[in-house]
């Protein structure tokens, strides 16, 4: 009976807190909390709603006549408002047409006006590969537009129509957006134009790009969405619609946007120069995790660790070195390794930075000439050195490590000054993650040039409590820790 009350209060409206009381207890009164009402989306639509445009992408392509499902499926598909797939519509009988190349239906997407005079932002994805773009306000007005410039990085692109007049979206400050608000969406999802969805946001800065901290939200967003605003509720455009998080293909509760202030810095790049240009400074970087910082006196875990050095480049000119932990770029502090690449990536090539490691105990401030990003390549590592056949050993047995001296050669090969080969690791050092063809340049914070160096650091150790191992495994650095056998 109390759920059955519960159920009608919530049924008429009611936002009253019952407060249940002890048999024999006088009942006490209802209690009605303060509550806000939903928010009312309505005028927002009829602010930002004409600066959301619908983008169809096509492309030239050899269409064999008579393709496409019969008309019974074509029937199917009106009856319930379906839109009709790409390249669906049957071209004709067999026998009256041949071969023919012409623009077919490629995709459908979303875009908003920028300015009035017809430049419109989208997603790079929607307009890759397309042969031409027809753009569609929501008075039904079409264009055909061209590709300003597009960014598969930050997945950016700015397209032009010949138009003026045109209604802009206004820019919001992603520093005022919080978690928890709310925001919408308008897009064309499955080609359903002007299509309005509502949320929060779920959370923000979440970690899915290389150079992108998204906008997490709740707002459903589905295949066509792709390009268009996510607006706040003072009517304001604070990020792109880009991707979905799903196992379906469809909407599933996580969607992610580009956030806007990311987005106008590459767009007036792409506006300016057609082109986006990136810093870069030359390492192959990782997280730092909680067990190495504390072994390394770090600390909490933060920064990035420095694998790998590419040579000639602006970190090794700097003198950066691997197993360098990379705690600040030009005085902004590094939370995750993942604010290095885009700290750097929004730098301008050829600007000197500062920049603070962490290195051997102790931090050191470099200046650093920043690059500029080249395009992706296929990185080529180097093989781990062979192991001599007799093996030198030592006071490492404790570790569970055999380990040789590097030969000339093999410093040569991997650009060490020095380093211990390991022949073989067990136990305590097999399970800190050690093996075969590794060679560890510090212990504890200590330069291991030599066997010698690497038992007289050794040995003023306490092996009750864990010891960090920096190690290069190839071309890359890292750390181990090992811990004492319990």
């Amino acid at each position: 009976m109390a759920l059955l009350a519960g159920a009608a209060l919530a049924g008429a409206g009611g936002a009253a807190l019952l407060v249940h009381a002890p048999l024999g207890a006088q009942t006490p009164a209802v209690v009605a909390p303060s509550v806000r009402g939903l928010p009312d989306f309505t005028d927002l639509v009829d602010l930002v709603g004409p600066s959301v445009v619908n983008i169809r992408t096509l492309e030239k392509a050899k269409a064999e006549s008579g393709s496409g499902p019969d008309e019974q499926m074509l029937e199917f598909f009106r009856r319930f408002g379906i839109p009709i797939p790409p390249g669906a519509i049957p071209r004709g009988p067999r026998s009256d047409r041949g071969p023919s190349e012409e623009a077919q239906p490629r995709g459908v997407g979303s875009g908003f006006i920028l300015s009035a005079d017809g430049l419109i932002m989208t997603n790079a994805h929607v307009v890759d590969g397309a042969d031409e773009l027809i753009v569609t306000l929501t008075d039904k007005r079409e264009f055909k537009a061209k590709i300003v410039g597009t960014d598969k990085r930050s997945d950016v692109a700015v397209v032009k129509i010949e138009a003026s007049g045109l209604s802009a979206v206004k820019i919001g400050d992603i520093d005022r957006l919080r978690v928890g608000e709310w925001v919408m969406a308008i897009g064309s999802p499955f080609g359903l134009e002007n299509t309005v969805t509502a949320g929060i946001v779920s959370a923000k800065k979440r970690d899915t790009g290389d150079f992108l901290p998204f906008i997490q939200t709740d707002v459903a967003i589905n295949p066509g969405n792709s390009g268009g605003p996510l607006i706040n509720m003072r009517g304001e455009v604070v990020g792109i619609n880009s991707q979905i998080y799903s196992r379906s293909g469809g909407f599933q509760g996580i969607s992610f946007a580009i956030p806007i202030d990311e987005a106008v810095r590459v767009s007036d790049q792409l506006r300016t120069t057609g082109r986006v240009t990136r810093g870069r400074i030359g390492v192959q970087i990782d997280q730092v995790s909680k067990d190495v910082a504390e072994s390394i006196g770090l600390g909490a875990p933060k920064g990035a660790l420095v694998r790998g050095v590419e040579p000639n480049s602006p970190a090794a000119k700097a003198g950066v070195e691997p197993g360098d932990i990379i705690v600040k770029f030009d005085g902004k502090p590094i939370d995750k390794s993942v604010d290095l690449p885009r700290l750097v990536g929004n730098t301008k090539p050829g600007n000197k930075s500062s920049m603070t490691v962490f290195r051997r105990g102790a931090e050191r401030n470099l200046s650093i000439v920043v690059a500029e990003l080249e395009p992706e390549r296929t990185e080529q590592r180097a093989e781990a050195p062979e192991a001599p056949k007799t093996p030198a050993t030592g006071a490492a047995k404790s570790l569970g490590l055999s380990l040789a001296e590097l030969t000339a050669a093999q410093m040569k090969e991997l650009n060490l000054k020095g380093g211990v080969l390991v022949v073989a690791a067990e136990g305590i050092a097999a399970r800190a993650g050690l093996r075969e063809g590794d060679v560890i340049v510090q212990l504890a914070n200590t330069e291991t040039p030599g066997i010698k160096e690497f038992d007289a650091a050794l040995a003023k150790l306490d092996k009750s409590k864990p010891i960090n191992v920096l190690f290069r495994r190839g071309e890359w650095a890292q750390y181990a820790v090992i811990r004492p056998a319990r």
